[in-house]
């Protein structure tokens, strides 16, 4: 089982330094994955604790790279609708050619009326615009030669392209990460998510020739290794490839439970 976990950059947990020093302890550890979540315009009534404050995802996996040598680093998920096409395709081939190869892209639709709205972005449309930039990567990482808006032009560098994982726990979920995923990332308990795994990796078996992979959240008992290998048992015979440990937090030393279990079920 890969072992990710979720890094907040929102709110004060967002500085620098609190990052710096939990992806240096992660990597330590033998954590296999950071990942990062997607907010671009919060509305002063649904701040979440976090004032308001969010760092750019895609910046951030940027500077992440470069304080980082051998993690994983990924988007849980980053929010396709919001951005253009061509400068997402470019930054996200950009990341993936500096960090070495070492972006995992979990992508969604969406689902925040007010961030749509500042946007400018019709929400009814995220679905069809989602496909839309899932097509085009695809595109982009198959081909020297694409064409945005008749448009010819060179896509370069284009590294070997990230895996996709679609975010979502609706049924066209499943189908979009069937026509245009590596994996799935759905969110919830295990015993309520089981049912549409097994469907999902039966579908991708039988379209692919192999099971998807599936990327979830989990919660890990701390200080218990036994159990811990007991519950990540559990999501692996649900057919879970990689799970992404989220925690509150105030301070980087907060983490360290976690990099202590991680560390001893890697021993």
């Amino acid at each position: 089982m890969k072992i990710g976990i979720n890094i907040r950059v929102m709110g004060p947990q967002s500085s620098r330094n609190t990052i710096t020093s939990i992806l240096k302890q992660a990597e330590s550890a033998g954590v296999e994955s950071a990942w990062i979540v997607d907010h671009i315009a919060i509305p002063p009534d649904d701040a979440e604790g976090s004032g308001g404050r969010y760092l750019d995802p895609l910046t951030s996996l940027a500077w992440m790279a470069g304080q980082t040598q051998s993690i994983m680093i990924g988007t849980s998920v980053l929010i396709l609708p919001y951005r253009p096409k061509l400068p997402t395709a470019k930054a996200i081939a950009t990341i993936q050619e500096l960090s070495g190869e070492r972006l995992l892209l979990g992508v969604g639709i969406g689902w925040m009326d007010s961030e749509f709205r500042a946007l400018g972005v019709d929400r009814h449309q995220r679905g069809r615009l989602s496909d839309e930039i899932l097509a085009f990567l695809h595109e982009c990482f198959d081909n020297d030669i694409v064409a945005a808006n008749d448009q010819p032009f060179l896509f370069r560098p284009r590294p070997a392209r990230p895996p996709i994982y679609i975010g979502g726990s609706a049924p066209h979920a499943i189908d979009r990460a069937l026509k245009y995923g590596d994996g799935w990332l759905p969110m919830g308990r295990l015993d309520k998510i089981a049912p549409q795994i097994r469907q999902y990796r039966e579908r991708s078996e039988a379209s692919q020739g192999k099971p998807g992979e599936v990327v979830t959240f989990a919660t890990l008992p701390e200080g218990d290794v036994d159990r811990a290998r007991e519950m990540i048992s559990h999501y692996e015979a649900a057919g879970v490839t990689r799970i992404i440990i989220g925690r509150t937090y105030e301070s980087a030393e907060d983490w360290a439970p976690t990099f202590e279990l991680v560390s001893a079920l890697n021993s």
